[in-house]
C-alpha cells in the first residue's frame, strides 16, 4: 500500500466532531426565453429544483465523503425546511440526535436560481442573531456528551449565530484538556474568539476583514506578515489562509509553506471552503505534516470548484490527484 493510501486508510478511522451553522442549498434550475412585461428582468420557467445540505451540513458529508466518522451539533429552525435538512441528513447517513431545533428562527435557506447554465440569483431566507441561553445550554450539554469520543474538533462558523465566544472557549478549553485538535473555518463575528485553536483557516476576505487591514494575496511578504501577527493575536499553533488563484499558505511557530494554486476549469466556488476545512481537519488529525495538510486539503478545495453548486468532494477523484502529488507526509 501506497502512502498515500494508508493516509487514506487513516480517514475512516478519524472520529470528528462538527459544530456550527447548518443551512439548505436549495436550487431552482430553469431557462430563460422572455423578458417579465412587468420589469426589465428575465422570466425563468422551472425545470428542476434541488435541496441539498450546505454549512457545517456539507463539512459533515465532505467527511463522510472521505470516510470518517462524524457528528454534527447545530441549532435549525423547528420548521418544514428543518425537517427537511434533517431528511437530507439521515438519506447522507449522517446522524441527527446533535440537531437543537428552535422557534426563535428559521431553518437558514440559501435559495440559487440558475437558467441556461448561469447563475441569476442568490435569495437567503435566515436570522443571525446568535443563540438563546436556552439554545446555547443544549448545544454546550451536546459538546460535553460528545466530545469524549472524538479526534478532532471542527468549528463551521457561518456567523448565523450557533457558535457564541461562550461556546468557543468552553469546547476549546475541553479539547485542550483532551489533547483534541480544533479547526476553525471562521467568519468576521467570533474571528477573533478562536483562541488557542490547533488550526485556524480563514480565506483572503476573511484574513483582511478580521485583521481589518488590506492584504493583496498575490504578495507573499504581505500575506507572511498578516498571517504572523493573527497567528500571535490567537496564540494558535497553526494558521493557513486560502488565497483563491494565489494558492495557500501555512505558518506554524516554527514553519511556513507556500503553495500554488491548481490551474483547474472553475465552474462554481460555493462550499470549496467547506471541502478545504474537512480535509485539513482529517490530515491534522492523521499527524500529517504542515506542508501535507495544506496540499491535500488545497488539492481537494481545487476539484469541488470544477462542479456547479454546493457538493461533497469525490474520494476516487481526491485519491486519483492525490497519488499525482509529492509524497505527502
Amino acid at each position: 500500500m501506497s502512502p498515500t493510501e494508508k493516509i487514506f486508510g487513516a480517514f475512516a478511522r478519524i472520529r470528528v466532531l462538527v459544530i456550527g451553522d447548518v443551512m439548505l442549498d436549495s436550487y431552482i434550475w430553469g431557462s430563460v426565453d422572455r423578458i417579465s412585461p412587468e420589469a426589465p428582468v428575465p422570466v425563468i420557467n422551472v425545470q428542476k429544483r434541488d435541496h441539498r445540505l450546505g454549512g457545517a451540513a456539507n463539512v459533515a458529508l465532505n467527511l463522510k465523503s472521505l470516510g470518517a466518522q462524524v457528528t454534527l451539533i447545530a441549532l435549525a429552525g423547528k420548521d418544514t425546511h428543518g425537517e427537511l435538512l434533517a431528511g437530507r441528513m439521515k438519506e447522507a447517513g449522517l446522524h441527527t440526535e446533535g440537531l437543537v431545533f428552535s422557534a426563535d428562527r428559521p431553518t437558514t435557506v440559501k435559495t440559487r436560481i440558475i437558467a441556461s447554465h448561469q447563475h441569476v440569483v442568490r435569495v437567503d431566507d435566515e436570522l443571525d442573531h446568535p443563540a438563546t441561553a436556552q439554545e446555547s445550554d443544549s448545544l454546550q450539554k451536546l459538546v460535553e456528551k460528545f466530545i469524549a469520543n472524538c479526534d478532532v474538533v471542527v468549528f463551521e462558523d457561518y456567523d448565523k449565530g450557533t457558535i457564541t465566544p461562550a461556546l468557543i472557549q468552553s469546547t476549546v478549553d475541553a479539547a485542550r484538556r483532551k489533547g483534541i485538535p480544533t479547526v476553525v473555518d471562521p467568519k468576521r463575528r467570533n474571528f477573533m474568539a478562536y483562541k488557542h485553536v490547533s488550526l485556524f483557516k480563514p480565506n483572503l476576505k476573511e484574513l483582511r476583514e478580521g485583521l481589518k487591514t488590506d492584504v493583496d494575496g498575490g504578495n507573499k511578504q504581505q500575506v507572511e506578515t498578516a498571517v504572523e501577527r493573527l497567528r500571535k493575536e490567537l496564540q494558535a499553533e497553526r494558521v493557513m489562509v486560502t488565497l483563491s488563484e494565489h494558492g495557500v499558505f501555512i505558518a506554524s511557530s516554527t514553519d511556513k509553506t507556500s503553495l500554488p494554486a491548481h490551474v483547474r476549469e472553475i465552474a462554481d466556488v460555493s462550499g470549496a471552503g467547506d471541502t478545504v476545512v474537512s480535509v485539513a481537519a482529517l490530515a491534522l488529525a492523521a499527524g500529517l505534516t504542515d506542508r501535507s495538510v495544506a496540499a491535500l486539503s488545497n488539492l481537494a478545495g481545487g476539484l469541488v470548484c470544477q462542479h456547479v453548486g454546493v457538493v461533497p468532494i469525490d474520494l476516487t477523484e481526491l485519491r486519483r490527484e492525490a497519488a499525482l502529488l509529492s509524497p505527502l507526509d
